[in-house]
């Protein structure tokens, strides 16, 4: 088990695998800077798609002579994607990252089923955020932060289901998961609560498989066993979850920026559901950040 995104580096350091990234629109500061460490670090080779004269620009300042890259032109944001993807799919890169673009148009061409296949018929797209827990010595995932806006019970299902692959990535075997409700006893009147009793007992019978759920339970009593104690909450999970699956985006997406702004945790998003790794950062995430969304990709495809 990783306790820590060093660790997920040492881990595939020791590999001796390079992955090959290919970066959409990367004249984008941050982003490069960030493939730029992965490449000094020694996990990636890249491919950069782009304006050339931005690219060189932000190359010499990070100090690397653009020889060492193959630099691909393009100066349209929607056909940078689509390169990008064309790129994936003939095995020529093994993951598309997103640089400059909008998300919408990156998401398009990731979604696109007919001309590059990545998401399988019955797969579920979704975005989690992997954290770094120092204080437990451990790391915890988040979902949906960013991509299912109102998930009703059947995609919290699917939604359960891709963030335990991405756990079992990271060397947890049975991951705990926490459904995370405004309150931990079930109220009619807020249906998340519902859904997650009903979460929880469908993982009892084995309906949900490879996890242990437990809900409805507030943030307190799901992340601090003291507070679980103190309102009587009894439950394998509450206080030690691997993972917290949010009722909706607007709570994941507020709590993620939450524990980088205010926390100062570190953190990685990704997304679940492709069949290929792909690393989609927000524009506000920093290079460090950036890079250990990269290296979340890579550990899901080793």
């Amino acid at each position: 088990m990783f306790h820590s995104f060093k660790e997920i580096e040492e881990h595939i350091l020791s590999t001796g695998i390079k992955k090959r990234l290919v970066l959409a629109n990367a004249h984008d500061d941050d982003a490069l800077s960030a493939v730029v460490h992965a490449v000094e670090k020694g996990v990636i080779e890249a491919v950069l798609i782009g304006r050339p004269e931005e690219i060189y620009d932000i190359l010499a300042a990070n100090g690397q002579d653009p020889a060492n890259y193959r630099i691909i032109e393009c100066r349209d944001e929607r056909k940078a994607g689509q390169m990008a993807c064309q790129m994936v799919k003939d095995g020529e890169a093994d993951m598309p990252m997103k640089g400059r673009m909008q998300t919408a148009t990156f998401m398009r061409c990731i979604l696109d089923r007919e001309q590059y296949g990545f998401l399988k018929e019955g797969s579920h797209l979704s975005q989690a955020t992997l954290m770094e827990y120092e204080e437990e010595n451990r790391m915890m995932i988040v979902t949906d932060c960013a991509v299912t806006i109102a998930p009703d019970y059947p995609t919290k299902i699917k939604l359960i289901e891709n963030a335990v692959r991405l756990a079992n990535k990271i060397g947890i075997e049975c991951p705990k998961v926490a459904v995370v409700c405004p309150l931990e006893t079930v109220n009619p009147k807020i249906p998340s609560t519902v859904e997650a009793a009903m979460l929880a007992k469908a993982a009892e019978r084995g309906q949900i498989k490879g996890c242990i759920v437990d809900g409805p339970l507030g943030l307190d009593n799901a992340i601090d066993k003291e507070a679980a104690r103190i309102k009587g909450v009894k439950s394998e999970v509450a206080g030690e979850p691997d993972i917290l699956l949010m009722p909706d985006l607007c709570a994941g997406n507020i709590f993620t920026k939450s524990i980088f702004y205010f926390a100062h945790m570190k953190s990685s998003g990704t997304l679940l559901g492709p069949n290929i790794p792909v690393v989609m950062t927000s524009r506000t995430d920093d290079p460090e950040d950036k890079y250990y969304a990269i290296l979340t990709a890579i550990i899901q495809c080793l």
